[in-house]
């Protein structure tokens, strides 16, 4: 039987000699997170439990660095709300073109995004500890095309320089987005080798020009939400322009 009721086999096609998909296109594979043997004591509590870290990102040849922090809550909530992606061969549309996806929710949310930010933003008033707010972008390119982060499990180092900001015991550095670690503020203990001091510099480089193309490109959907848009989110982007 396939998602739509009906009886499937393997192999089996629609009038046109399509194959029939046994699931929704968008479909996910889901196990209980129980099954995780080091997954913490504590994610059934029922009381909860403290989140020190929002991590907001997306997939760019270009423009957005490896890592940084936001300054503060309002300026995170900016930076999940403008994030976006380049379209890849798996979507719809032209290949490499950046598309807007708020807080990777704009499939999901039932209701207006303007007044989705708003409630983010009235979160704060209601936070006695305000989770730090980082976004991060592993999909970044040298000019020869390829990718100057290795990825995967080598994420983690960029995960434990967040840890240890969220234990005030990281260094970074101010810049005109936000905070950025250095070279040597990254664990890269037998990691050397693959990526050298001139690849991350590279990965983490704030390139003006590209963010201003950026800052244009934003525009698209202000525009949409202008009505609904809360004030403080235009009010980031008039500082980031300041600063840049």
């Amino acid at each position: 039987m396939d998602w739509l009721g009906n009886d499937w086999a393997p192999g089996r096609k629609d009038a046109n000699g399509k194959p029939i998909l046994s699931s929704h296109p968008n479909s996910r594979f889901t196990a209980p997170a129980r099954n995780c043997p080091i997954i913490d004591p504590d994610w059934e509590n029922p009381a909860g439990v403290p989140v020190s870290a929002i991590l907001f990102g997306g997939r760019r040849s270009t423009t957005m660095p490896l890592i940084f922090q936001a300054f503060n809550w309002v300026h995170g909530v900016y930076l999940g709300a403008t994030m976006g992606s380049e379209t890849t061969a798996a979507a719809a549309g032209a290949v490499g073109q950046v598309r807007r996806d708020p807080m990777a929710m704009l499939p999901f949310c039932g209701y207006n995004m303007g007044d989705y930010f708003a409630h983010w933003l009235e979160m704060r008033q209601s936070i006695k500890y305000v989770p730090r707010i980082f976004h991060v972008n592993f999909f970044r390119k040298g000019a020869d095309g390829s990718y100057l982060w290795p990825g995967f499990g080598e994420n983690m180092r960029i995960l434990q320089w967040m840890v240890e900001r969220c234990r005030h015991g990281a260094h970074a550095l101010e810049t005109s987005i936000g905070w950025l670690p250095e070279y040597d503020d990254i664990n890269m203990n037998g990691l050397e080798k693959h990526v050298s001091r001139e690849n991350f510099n590279e990965a983490m480089k704030i390139d003006t020009a590209e963010w201003h193309r950026e800052l244009l490109m934003q525009d698209e959907l202000f525009i949409k939400l202008y009505s609904q848009l809360p004030k403080e989110i235009i009010f980031q982007r008039e500082l980031l322009i300041a600063r840049l």
